[in-house]
């Protein structure tokens, strides 16, 4: 498909030759006869025929002349991000040495017959530290610590926390080595003493004593049951773990805390015991980059002149510290070259060169005439026929990465003793490049605001500069009681991937501190002076629907069941939901008709019988009264929470 000429001048040669006469009616009004046959209405036919043709020629500028007007003002495509994502590295077996998971480790999803692997690659070094148990401690609120390693040897029943348990009652355990970034596996043999909790949800919180001191560790699964029964809890801890001294023992320090009960969970009445416990480290987890790494390509040899571009093999180039690493061979051996993103501030002996990440092109410093006639180099030139290398860059980047967790299984770089790979959360931040259509559209608002934020439009353009990987972000005014006045409210909706099934969780819709840290600071940069700045996420108003639907005789209301599901799921969806399939606007109500007809589209379904609807607290769970209509506020988003749908059918 070609792309569509752009149409600069919509003016034609009948439009040229009128406005002309009415020019001649306005200057000359002496010349009364515009006919065709006067010799001056001739003579201005034939410049609007030339005229027409200009034009015509002119909104056939092809896109790669549009690109350069672009660059002339300083508009350059913006590259793809790539998607991130944490990667655990689970061990065959628990080591009895450190297992070296090198930067660069590749790791990929599963390749099918219509889809390419998607292939990721770690960001970090990686170090699984194997690691036993050598301590087990108890801390009552408000007392000290008291040393339970002999009992526990001896095998004695020990009380993890006071008869009575209180919060603050603690559990820890010294593990043999610190154990940043690794999985470890905890072995406890403990009794059912512990009655009253519900194991499903136990008032119990896993820690790690780091540099920065106590701080959650993840619970990948918990088979005690809130230390009710045997069983087996794996722990993720943080980096920072650090050995340290508790009760006058050193060790790499866990611990399990007792919490206060958060509304209607159930609380310990008796404390549970261990009477044997043990502990090894099984993985690890790093963070991973969607992109391949190119080393050492050969890019051909310099020509001794200012303005050398070259090109790389691969493109789009991902950011990175540095996004690219180029050598030149001379007499002193390889020497590296650094990237700049412009030449202002480049002497001639600086060995600078710019890149353009979207297409991979490789920029030596120009020489410029100055206005006394000198030529002044910006940036040094490489000597002629020095050979020129990119001795590392990654490539990649783009929405493919975005995949859900659990879709990356597969370890391409061999890791001895790694038997499995998996992301545990979803990867996210992959972001096509920008295309010359959208960067058309961004050059104006570019060239008003000048790096400069005044309207809410200017607010919303600069956030997402800063932050491209978002999903949405809408400027409000902010409410002077809460934010104070002139205030300026900006919200990011960060982007998530649904886990299989299309189910967005809560927690993913919650941008992460990093996040909005980044565009906080872009934006108190380029705020007015007096201008108050509120960056946060979006209040969410968790909907539940309720609904009674009849399906046609014959059809399976199982799967009558489930489309209805992901047709409430798709329509009620913070980033992809509403009538556009954009995600739904910001501040919209939900009202019971728009469910009714949402459903009745539904492959299968005869009629709907009945929708209520009920506003709902995705974190607590607790659900409203039902109702028609829930209104949302300016700065708020749906988030389906739970739908409920019956589907009567033959033999309902």
């Amino acid at each position: 498909m070609a792309l569509p000429s752009p149409n600069l001048d919509d003016r034609r040669f009948q439009q040229f030759v009128d406005d002309a006469k009415r020019y001649i009616q306005q200057r000359a009004p002496e010349w009364t006869d515009h006919n065709v046959s006067d010799p001056g209405i001739t003579l201005v036919e034939t410049v609007a025929h030339m005229a027409d043709q200009i034009v015509y020629r002119l909104n056939r500028v092809p896109e790669k002349n549009h690109l350069a007007f672009l660059d002339l003002v300083g508009i350059t495509l913006f590259p793809p991000s790539a998607a991130r994502t944490d990667i655990t590295f689970w061990l065959s077996a628990p080591q009895e040495e450190v297992v070296l998971l090198p930067v660069g480790t590749e790791i990929a999803t599963v390749r099918t017959e219509s889809e390419e692997a998607v292939v990721f690659a770690t960001e970090r070094e990686l170090s699984v530290v194997p690691s036993s148990l050598r301590y087990l401690v108890v801390q009552h609120q408000g007392q000290p610590v008291a040393d339970r390693t002999t009992d526990i040897a001896e095998g004695k029943d020990l009380l993890c926390f006071a008869e009575s348990p209180q919060p603050g009652d603690c559990m820890l355990l010294g593990l043999t080595a610190a154990v940043p970034h690794c999985a470890v596996a905890l072995e406890l043999d403990s009794r059912v003493d512990g009655v009253g909790v519900d194991p499903r949800q136990p008032p119990l919180v896993w820690e790690a004593w780091t540099e920065d001191g106590w701080q959650a560790c993840e619970v990948d699964r918990d088979g005690t049951g809130g230390l009710n029964r045997p069983g087996e809890v794996v722990l993720h801890v943080p980096g920072g773990h650090v050995l340290s001294r508790s009760g006058g023992q050193e060790a790499g320090w866990l611990r399990c805390r007792v919490t206060k009960p958060l509304p209607r969970q159930p609380f310990y009445t008796t404390s549970p015991t261990v009477r044997s416990a043990d502990a090894c480290t099984i993985g690890g987890t790093a963070p991973a980059l969607h992109a391949e790494t190119v080393y050492d390509e050969a890019l051909g040899e310099s020509t001794g002149l200012p303005g050398q571009r070259l090109q790389l093999a691969h493109a789009p180039v991902v950011s990175g510290e540095p996004a690219l690493l180029l050598q030149t061979a001379e007499q002193d051996g390889w020497q590296d070259w650094q990237v700049v993103p412009h030449f202002a501030a480049s002497g001639p002996n600086d060995r600078h060169l710019t890149l353009d990440a979207a297409t991979g092109e490789i920029a030596f410093g120009p020489a410029v005439r100055e206005p006394d006639g000198s030529l002044r180099q910006y940036g040094a030139v490489a000597p002629k026929g020095a050979v020129i290398r990119a001795r590392r860059y990654r490539t990649g980047g783009g929405r493919a990465g975005n995949v859900a967790r659990g879709a990356v299984q597969v370890l391409r770089t061999s890791i001895p003793f790694v038997s499995e790979v998996v992301n545990r959360e979803a990867a996210r931040g992959g972001v096509d490049g920008e295309t010359v259509a959208e960067a058309k559209i961004r050059a104006p608002i570019t060239l008003r605001a000048q790096e400069r934020a005044v309207t809410l439009r200017d607010y919303e353009e600069l956030a997402r500069r800063a932050a491209p990987e978002t999903a949405r972000i809408t400027c409000l005014e902010g409410e002077a009681d809460e934010h104070g006045s002139y205030a300026v409210r900006v919200l990011v909706v960060p982007q998530a991937v649904a886990d299989p099934g299309g189910r967005l969780r809560f927690e993913q819709l919650v941008p992460g501190d990093a996040l909005l840290e980044r565009i906080t600071r872009h934006l108190d940069e380029r705020r007015l002076i007096g201008t108050r700045l509120a960056v946060g996420p979006p209040y969410y108003q968790g909907v539940t629907v309720v609904a009674t639907v009849h399906a046609f005789r014959g059809v399976d209301t199982d799967r009558v069941r489930r489309q209805a599901h992901d047709a409430l799921y798709r329509h009620l969806d913070p980033l992809t939901g509403g009538a556009d399939g954009r995600g739904w606007p910001f501040g919209r109500p939900v009202q019971s008709g728009e469910v009714f007809a949402v459903l009745q589209r539904v492959p299968g379904v005869e009629l709907v019988d009945q929708v209520t609807l009920h506003p709902a607290d995705p974190l607590t769970g607790k659900r409203g009264d039902a109702t028609d209509r829930i209104d949302l506020q300016p700065p708020s988003l749906v988030f389906s929470f739970d739908h409920r749908v019956r589907v009567i059918g033959d033999g309902s």
